[in-house]
């Protein structure tokens, strides 16, 4: 295979896969994943080849005008399909068959092989097996407002490998006298010397399918698949020696046959799968268009009910909603429901008392976050202690809900969470003690949530 050769099959198969993985991210946008389809496929198929192809060929037995002769042989082969959106797939493709020639009036002096020189006629090209990997485009539908199509039309370009043996005749009948014949004698031709002898029964080319075609859906699981591929080989001697000589000779086969989808029955195929109409159901379709503005006034409803739950008047961190207290006074310790928790000890100005008592500062459940109502008091002690040069202990308690080993840690977060407040308020750290003792000395009872809220608190002792 020469360097030209192997360049542009490169480029073809490098464009194939750019252009089908592109098409299978497009895919992941369109459908959201294939998991919902059936996307694998085999098929089986049959039909004839022919020596030329629609845009021509280069046949060996067509040296002049109004003597090239056609002659049919058989086709048939198997393939198996990945599909990874609506418009690509991948496919494996394997075939073997029969290619003949022949030319009527003008016979010419075949090259050497095994049989010898000779005057040749006609042609025969057994092919053994050729196997191609090919991209598959779906180019349209027919049926574009259902939601699966009936009929798809597509366009197929791949590479392959085949081995082959051409066999060359002295008359029209591809049953006389041979006068070229190779087989048991050919050498490495893909990677190696191409006149080297060898001892295989037939010749390894590679070639490039190039095709179109049209997939009429019969049920669920069965398609008919209907074709035409114009087969562009590597090869000057797909039918033997030639006065050709290096031109690279080419075929084509029309094919029919059916293709069976894999997987679950309550899955869309994907070959028929229609995104128009998966569109036209969603801007159209009277029971969706009303899903969607029931949604709407679901998400509607759900905003006011945010938006309510969200509204606080009176500033203790427990909605209206929910606030059995609504007009707490500012800075004043809540409970869960909002109501005001009254303390044994009396507070002057929220602060001190005088006794040297500090309301204690409170904390949500399984929490070590200030609130913002303990702003104010932190702050004033804060003051106090930096006026007078004096120290300051914080004792960290918890209610009784989880470990005691958990809740001795929590105590002392809650600790340092004041501590850190008053150091940023400029108290010397050096002058504040914090303690953390879990469950111990409980002001209030823990078996009832009242309770629990006044357990969950950090004492200041001056």
């Amino acid at each position: 295979m020469n360097y030209s050769t192997i360049k542009k099959t490169a480029v073809a198969a490098s464009l194939v896969a750019a252009l089908g993985f592109a098409d299978v991210a497009q895919a992941q946008t369109v459908f959201g994943g294939r998991s919902q389809y059936r996307t694998w496929s085999i098929g089986v198929q049959g039909g004839i080849t022919t020596p030329n192809t629609l845009i021509g060929g280069n046949n060996a037995f067509g040296q002049k005008v109004g003597y090239f002769q056609n002659k049919v042989g058989e086709y048939y082969g198997l393939t198996v399909r990945k599909q990874f959106s609506h418009l690509f797939g991948l496919e494996l493709e394997g075939n073997r068959g029969k290619i003949k020639t022949f030319n009527k009036n003008d016979a010419f002096e075949a090259g050497s092989g095994t049989v010898g020189k000779g005057q040749a006629k006609s042609a025969e090209t057994e092919v053994n097996w050729a196997a191609s990997l090919n991209g598959v485009f779906q180019l349209g539908t027919i049926d574009f407002l259902r939601r699966e199509n009936s009929v798809n039309f597509y366009a197929k370009v791949g590479l392959g490998v085949m081995a082959f043996n051409p066999t060359q005749f002295s008359n029209n009948e591809f049953g006389g006298t041979e006068v070229y014949q190779n087989k048991g004698k050919w050498g490495e031709e893909i990677f190696g010397d191409r006149d080297k002898v060898g001892d295989r029964d037939f010749r390894l080319g590679m070639y490039v399918p190039v095709g179109v075609g049209a997939k009429f859906k019969l049920s669920e699981v069965v398609a008919l698949n209907l074709g035409y591929t114009m087969n562009f080989t590597d090869d000057a001697l797909l039918y033997g020696p030639s006065r050709q000589g290096d031109r690279k000779q080419r075929f084509s086969n029309v094919y029919g046959g059916l293709e069976f989808t894999l997987g679950s029955r309550d899955k869309q195929n994907l070959t028929f799968a229609n995104p128009v109409a998966t569109m036209y159901d969603e801007l159209k379709d009277p029971s969706l268009r009303n899903e969607v503005e029931a949604l709407k006034q679901r998400v509607s409803t759900l905003e006011s009910t945010v938006s309510a739950l969200n509204t606080d008047s009176d500033g203790d961190g427990v909605s209206d909603k929910f606030d059995k207290e609504p007009n707490s006074p500012a800075g004043a310790v809540v409970d869960g429901s909002g109501r005001q928790i009254k303390f044994p000890e009396p507070v002057v100005n929220n602060v001190t008392s005088s006794n040297g008592y500090v309301a204690p500062i409170q904390f949500e459940f399984d929490s070590s976050v200030l609130k913002t109502q303990s702003y104010a008091t932190l702050d004033k002690v804060a003051k106090e202690v930096r006026d007078n040069n004096s120290s300051v202990t914080l004792d960290g308690y918890a209610s009784a809900e989880g470990s005691e080993a958990y809740n001795l840690s929590l105590s002392k977060d809650r600790a340092n969470a004041v501590k850190q407040y008053l150091v940023n308020a400029g108290v010397a750290s050096s002058k504040i003690t914090a303690n953390g003792y879990g469950e111990a000395n409980p002001v209030a009872s823990n078996a009832t949530e009242e309770g629990r809220v006044q357990n969950r608190r950090v004492e200041i002792k001056k």
